[in-house]
């Protein structure tokens, strides 16, 4: 687990919240977001720029950086001209599959939800 400036807080015991460490791999704000796309499969660095056109490139090379330190992403480099980087979930990231996707439900339920920042406001009498 990287060491984090701020933590997340008090746990009640020395080793440490799970959801702690769940949260040091896979929170950030793009993280979530690049996990979901590679459930598809391998994708290039530069299909995570499209898909995500808001993430800068230092802040796509350094979450993907930590992935791939974390385990849970490979990165494949053919050492050819123009390079090629691929992107691919290793078999400990596929473990994440199914949290990624109830994340992803519960996104599409708050979404809808009213007073959410997509769904509708809540009307004034």
């Amino acid at each position: 687990m990287r060491n984090r400036k701020n933590g997340y807080g008090e746990c009640p015991n020395d080793q440490g919240c799970p959801v702690e460490y769940t949260l040091d791999v896979i929170g950030g704000k793009w993280k979530g977001v690049l996990l979901y796309h590679l459930i598809e499969g391998t994708k290039r660095f530069n299909e995570f720029r499209r898909i995500c056109p808001a993430v800068t490139q230092r802040m796509l090379t350094l979450q993907l950086r930590e992935l791939e330190e974390d385990g849970v992403i490979h990165r494949e480099v053919y050492h050819q001209v123009p390079p090629k980087v691929e992107y691919s979930l290793t078999e400990f990231g596929r473990t994440l599959v199914p949290i990624i996707l109830l994340m992803r439900d519960w996104g599409e339920v708050y979404k809808k939800r009213p007073g959410s920042p997509n769904g509708q406001l809540p009307s004034q009498s």
